[in-house]
C-alpha cells in the first residue's frame, strides 16, 4: 500500500496472501503481513475459532520512536473484538482470546492495527483481512446440528465445571512457631486454578469445610500454603504443599495428611471428589424445565421418597436472564456494553456481552444445583471495558425461598450495597424445585461461606481512651470463653482422663440432681479460685502496665473498633433473626420452628427432663468417639443464621417498576 493510508483509516488493502503453518501442538495458524511500508506481521491461531493474537515488528511512530499498539477485528462492518493496549512496545504479545459466533463464512475477517493516543485520535498503523472460507477444517463448528446452540462449546466449557472438590480442613500438626512466645496464629490458603479460599480461624484446630470447582482447563493440582497472622506487619510464611487431585478416586472421602515442603509440620484434610449435576448454560429454546416430561423427571428426583439419598443435592434452580431496560450509560458515547453475572453462593456463570446497547437482550438460561434452599441468588449487570475492570451497572439479590416459579418479573436494579435504586430494570424468570426434608435438615448445619471476603475497614477518626475500657470488658468475656473452651475440650477428648472423669460426673449429677447442687457448684468454684488462681492473678497484674508505642496503640484501637462493631452487629442480627422468626418473615423457617417446638412439647410431656438431658450429654460426649473428624456445630445458631435480619430484609425487598421510566414508553410518547 501507499504511504497515504494513515490519512485514510477506513481504507483496506486488497486481499493479501496468507501462509498456513502448523504449530508443534497441531493448531493451524495464519500469518498475515501488514501492508507494505508498515513493517510487521499479524499471527492468528485458530483453535475452534478462538483467536490468539500475536503481533511483532509493528510500525514505528517517528516522533516518539515507539508505539502503543492494539488490534481491532471487524466482521460485516462491525467491530467484534478489540485487544488490550500494549504500552511502548514495537513487538507486542497480547496472548488474548475471544469467541465469535458466525452465521456463515462468506464475509472475510478484517484486522486493523492502531496506535493509542490519549485524548487524540488513534493513529492507523496497518490492516489486513482473512477469507474465512479458507478454513476448511473448521467448518464443522457451523453445522446445522449446532446452530441451535448459539453459545460455542469452547465458551461454555470455560465457565462450566465438571466436578466439585469438597475439602474439610481438620488440623495442623507440629507446625513451626513463628512468634517470640513460641506459638503461632496459623491460617491456611487454598488455590485451585483461579479459585482461592482462606481459613477463617487462627488455630491449628480449624475444622472448616468448603467446596471448590474443578474445571476442564484446570490442571487439578490443589496448592496449599500456611501463614502466620501478624497484626501491623506482613504475615509470616510457614510452609506449602500440593495435592494432585487426579490421583484420588471419585465419590470417596479420602483422609490425607500432607507434609509441608522443606519444613516440619503437616496438615490433615478430608477430600471428596464428586461429579457436578444439572449445571448448564443454554438458549431460551433449550430449557429443561419447560419440557413436561423432563420437569416431571426432575420433580421425581427430588420427591419425598428420595429424601435421604445424596443429602448435599437439595434441589435445582433454573434462571432465565431475558433482557434489561433503561440501563445507565457507562461509556462516553452514551452507550454501554452490558453483560450479566449470575451467582449462587460460590457458583458463578455469566452471559455474553451486548455491545453499545442500553436495552440488551441476552435470552440465556442458567441451571444450578441447590445445596442450601436458604441461599440468595445474586444477579449483577456490568459494563465491559477495554482496558480496566468492568463497571458496575446494578444488582439484585433474590432469596430462593422468595421465588415465584415460572413468573417473568422485572427487578429494579440496586446499588452495590443493595440499599438504594440504580437506573434500569432486569427481567428474569426463575424456577426452583427442591426436596423439603433435605432443605429442613440442611438448615441446622453450617452455611456455605464465600471463598474470599474483604477485610472490614475502620474509620480514621478513633478515640484512644477506648482501648483500656475495651480490655477490661474483654478480660471479663475471656473468663467465660475459657470456661466454655475447657468444657468443650472435655467433649473433644483432648485428654482421655479428663473426658472420662467429666462424663462420669455429668451422669452422676444429672441422675441425682437436686436444687441444692446449684449453690454447691458456685461454692466449689469460689474455693477453686481461692486455692489455685489467687497467685496467678497477682502475677499477671503488672503485665497491663507495660508502655506501648504509637503504632501499637493505633493497631490496638483499630482492633477495638472492629471488634465492637462486629459484636454489636452479631447481637443486633441475632435479636432481629429471633424476631423475624416469630413474625413469619420467612414462612418456611417459621413452620420449621413450629414443627420442632411441637416435637419438643410432646417429648417433654411424655419423658422426664432428666432423661432428655442425659441423652443429650451422652450424645455430646460420644460424638467425637463415633466420628473423630466431625466438624462440630450448634444447631440453634445454624438455624438462626438462615433467618434474614432487618438489614437483609431491606436488601431483598423488591423495588417497584416505574412505568414512566420504561424506554419503550418514552419512544411512544415522544415519536420525534
Amino acid at each position: 500500500r501507499s504511504g497515504n493510508c494513515a490519512a485514510e483509516p477506513d481504507c483496506l488493502p486488497t486481499c493479501l496472501s496468507y501462509i498456513p503453518v502448523c504449530l508443534p501442538t497441531g493448531i493451524p495458524a495464519h500469518t498475515l503481513p501488514v501492508p507494505e511500508g508498515r513493517g510487521g506481521v499479524i499471527v492468528i491461531f485458530f483453535p475452534y475459532l478462538l483467536f490468539f493474537v500475536v503481533v511483532s515488528n509493528s510500525c514505528m511512530v517517528p516522533s516518539l520512536g515507539t508505539s502503543d499498539p492494539y488490534v481491532k477485528f471487524k466482521l460485516s462492518g462491525k467491530e467484534v473484538f478489540r485487544s488490550k493496549i500494549i504500552n511502548k512496545n514495537l513487538n507486542p504479545v497480547w496472548d488474548e482470546r475471544t469467541t465469535l459466533i458466525l452465521d456463515g463464512l462468506s464475509e472475510p475477517l478484517y484486522i486493523k492495527v492502531f496506535d493509542y493516543d490519549f485524548g487524540l485520535q488513534d493513529d492507523f498503523m496497518g490492516s489486513a483481512y482473512l477469507p474465512l472460507d479458507s478454513l476448511e477444517q473448521q467448518r464443522y463448528l457451523l453445522s446445522s446440528s449446532s446452530r441451535s446452540m448459539r453459545l460455542s462449546e469452547v465458551h461454555r466449557k470455560s465457565q462450566l465445571w465438571r466436578g466439585i472438590v469438597s475439602i474439610a480442613l481438620i488440623e495442623g500438626r507440629d507446625l513451626i512457631p513463628m512468634d517470640p512466645n513460641g506459638l503461632s496464629d496459623p491460617y491456611v490458603k487454598f488455590r485451585l486454578g483461579s479459585q482461592k479460599y482462606r481459613s477463617k480461624t487462627l488455630s491449628p484446630q480449624w475444622r472448616e469445610q468448603f467446596d471448590l470447582h474443578l474445571y476442564e482447563e484446570t490442571a487439578g493440582v490443589l496448592e496449599i500454603s500456611v501463614w502466620d497472622k501478624d497484626t501491623g506487619r506482613r504475615d509470616d510464611f510457614i510452609g506449602r504443599c500440593q495435592l494432585d487431585l487426579s490421583t484420588l478416586a471419585p465419590e470417596r472421602t479420602h483422609r490425607l495428611e500432607l507434609s509441608l515442603e522443606n519444613v516440619p509440620g503437616s496438615l490433615v484434610l478430608l477430600v471428596t471428589l464428586t461429579a457436578s449435576l444439572h449445571v448448564s448454560i443454554a438458549e431460551m429454546s433449550v430449557t429443561p424445565l419447560d419440557d413436561p416430561q423432563e420437569r416431571a423427571h426432575i420433580a421425581q428426583h427430588y420427591g419425598f421418597l428420595r429424601s435421604f439419598s445424596n443429602m448435599r443435592d437439595v434441589g435445582i434452580v433454573m434462571i432465565k436472564v431475558i433482557r434489561a431496560e433503561g440501563l445507565m450509560a457507562a461509556d462516553v458515547t452514551g452507550k454501554s456494553d452490558p453483560f450479566c453475572v449470575v451467582e449462587l453462593n460460590n457458583d458463578r456463570l455469566q452471559t455474553h456481552t451486548v455491545y453499545k446497547n442500553l436495552n440488551p437482550e441476552w435470552n440465556k438460561v442458567f441451571t444450578f444445583n441447590v445445596k442450601d434452599i436458604h441461599a440468595v441468588l445474586e444477579v449483577t449487570v456490568l459494563d465491559e471495558d477495554r482496558d480496566r475492570s468492568a463497571d458496575f451497572l446494578g444488582k439484585v439479590s433474590i432469596p430462593l425461598l422468595y421465588v415465584r416459579n415460572g413468573v417473568q418479573r422485572g427487578y429494579v436494579l440496586k446499588n452495590k450495597h443493595l440499599t438504594g435504586p440504580k437506573k434500569g430494570v432486569v427481567y428474569l424468570e426463575i424456577d426452583v424445585i427442591f426436596n423439603t426434608v433435605k432443605a429442613a435438615l440442611k438448615t441446622i448445619v453450617p452455611a456455605e461461606n464465600k471463598y474470599i471476603e474483604e477485610d472490614p475497614k475502620v474509620s480514621k477518626y478513633v478515640c484512644s481512651y477506648c482501648d483500656n475500657n475495651f480490655n477490661r470488658v474483654k478480660r471479663c468475656i475471656m473468663v467465660l470463653i475459657n470456661i466454655g473452651s475447657y468444657i468443650n475440650s472435655c467433649f473433644e477428648w483432648e485428654s482421655a482422663q479428663r473426658s472420662i472423669l467429666s462424663f462420669l460426673v455429668f451422669v452422676l449429677v444429672v441422675w441425682n440432681f437436686e436444687l441444692y447442687m446449684l449453690p454447691l457448684s458456685l461454692l466449689m468454684l469460689l474455693v477453686w479460685n481461692y486455692i489455685f488462681c489467687l497467685r496467678e492473678t497477682t502475677d499477671t497484674v503488672s503485665i497491663d502496665c507495660e508502655r506501648k508505642g504509637f503504632l501499637d496503640k493505633l493497631y490496638a484501637i483499630q482492633d477495638v473498633f472492629l471488634s465492637v462493631q462486629t459484636a454489636l452487629d452479631e447481637v443486633a442480627s441475632y435479636g432481629e433473626r429471633i424476631k423475624n422468626t416469630a413474625n413469619w418473615t420467612v414462612p418456611f423457617l417459621s413452620w420449621l420452628a413450629v414443627t420442632v417446638l411441637c416435637v419438643a412439647m410432646v417429648l417433654l410431656y411424655f419423658l422426664p427432663l432428666r432423661y432428655l438431658v442425659l441423652a443429650w450429654g451422652v450424645n455430646k460426649f460420644t460424638k467425637k468417639l463415633r466420628n473423630p473428624y466431625l466438624i462440630d456445630n450448634n444447631e440453634l445458631v445454624d438455624f438462626l443464621s438462615r433467618v434474614p435480619s432487618d438489614v437483609q430484609v431491606v436488601q431483598y425487598r423488591e423495588l417497584k417498576v416505574d412505568p414512566g421510566q420504561s424506554p419503550n414508553k418514552r419512544k411512544r410518547t415522544n415519536p420525534g
